[in-house]
């Protein structure tokens, strides 16, 4: 192959260099085709065609169906590591030592108090705020508490910011959904794992003990895992972009989970349930509206099915339906949506119309239906989202800085009036 692209232009040829990465993907490097072209750009609405930048951190293969964190599978990362490992591998590169990992976790925790002022920021919020917009604005607020930016050039500086929003991030998520309840806010165990201290903050009563579920535990650090990065996604090119202003990393942590707030994104998992209580509600029949999904004059959408990048199966659905059923058959549960659920996903496995265009349920369908079971409210859907993202954003932000990436700037073209003359206000 020629390591060239040509363009031709109104009968002049122009070439562009071509990169190829590691795993054989291809690039045409276009940024010095507005220049040599005396304006011409290229325009690629959703940025779907486009690399806005190159990155060592997450390969995802839509067609094929692979996704892996610094070159491992993400089947492997599930099933042999756990969450605190992965975020360590996505933000330093390599997969910790014992001593590494025991480190990490006990500057983490070292770091897990919010100043009390914080309390008083949440206090503030009525409880029918929204706790994705109330973790955005708490994020945000962490910057008042930490005023001094970071100096991406040290190392020490660069862990330190890493390990103290990583100990009070899930403080924050804890909060945002007891404050949601009318809850005392609660703080963590230092004698606990990451994941166990989160579900400790989230759910322990204010006059009894919080008995861990092993079960639970373990089906929380997967979907953590699974949720921990996935490439140039919208909220994950919202932080590189905010970032690239060199705005410090609390604040653009901020600005992705305002991204991923939106329904086309992380929202999509509290978009289930909203659909499975929708179906609830018309007397549970899901052959009715299976049908309604294959009917092309039909408005409604089936939700959790299919994915818009994977274009075979959702390699991370595959292992989080094995916690799901681990779940639903541990806990018990009776419970009439949880049952909807089942009833769709087994009518779309075995449905043709959906087989054949492989409309499989995705990440969103099961962890919706495991959330759920875990007594999380599905507003808290999108946050827990978040808490996964988190080591992801915080990687991306760490190489976009460190690799002193330009400060984002897309073009566009402007299909706006040409010039008019002004006009006084008495001859308009």
């Amino acid at each position: 192959m020629s390591n060239k692209a040509t363009l031709e232009i109104d009968g002049k040829k122009y070439e562009f260099p071509l990169i190829v990465g590691t795993e054989n993907e291809v690039a045409i490097d276009v940024k010095s085709l507005r220049s040599a072209t005396g304006g011409v750009i290229t325009i690629d609405p959703g940025y779907k065609n486009t690399g806005s930048c190159e990155s060592a951190i997450t390969f995802l293969d839509g067609e094929k169906g692979i996704l892996r964190y610094r070159g491992y599978s993400i089947e492997e990362l599930a099933e042999k590591a756990d969450f605190l490992e992965v975020a360590y591998l996505l933000i330093f590169g390599e997969l910790p030592t014992q001593d590494e990992l025991d480190k990490f976790h006990s500057d983490i925790k070292s770091h897990s108090v919010v100043d009390d002022d914080i309390k008083k920021i949440l206090e503030a919020f009525p409880k029918s705020a929204h706790p994705m917009g109330v973790l955005s604005s708490l994020t945000s607020a962490l910057t008042a508490f930490n005023p001094t930016s970071v100096d991406v050039d040290s190392e020490e500086e660069m862990y330190n910011a890493i390990v103290r929003i990583l100990g009070k991030f899930p403080v924050l998520v804890a909060w945002t959904m007891r404050k949601k309840h009318g809850m005392p806010l609660e703080y963590g165990d230092d004698s606990l794992g990451y994941v166990e201290n989160v579900l400790k903050m989230m759910f322990k009563s204010p006059n009894g003990d919080y008995e861990q579920n092993p079960i639970l535990v373990n089906a929380l650090d997967k979907l953590l895992i699974l949720h921990a990065d996935h490439e140039q996604n919208c909220s994950t090119s919202t932080v590189r972009i905010a970032g690239s202003s060199h705005a410090g990393l609390f604040v653009s942590l901020a600005s992705g989970i305002s991204a991923l707030w939106g329904p086309l994104h992380g929202g999509a998992n509290q978009a289930v349930l909203e659909m499975l209580e929708a179906i609830k509600e018309d007397d549970g029949d899901t052959k009715k509206y299976m049908a309604k999904a294959k009917d092309k004059e039909d408005p409604f959408r089936l939700m959790g099915f299919g994915h818009r990048v994977y274009k075979n199966f959702d390699p991370r659905a595959k292992i989080i339906k094995v916690a799901a059923d681990e779940v639903l058959s541990q806990l018990g549960v009776e419970d009439p949506i949880l049952d909807i659920a089942k009833g769709l996903e087994k009518e779309a496995l075995e449905d043709s119309y959906f087989v054949d265009r492989k409309l499989y349920p995705n990440v969103d369908f099961y962890s919706g239906i495991i959330y759920r079971a875990m007594g999380i409210p599905v507003e808290m859907f999108t946050v827990m989202f978040a808490l996964g993202r988190l080591p992801g954003w915080i990687a991306q932000w760490k190489e976009m800085r460190t690799k002193k990436e330009p400060i984002g700037r897309p073009r566009q073209l402007y299909i706006g009036e040409t010039y008019r003359e002004f006009k006084t206000i008495k001859n308009r």
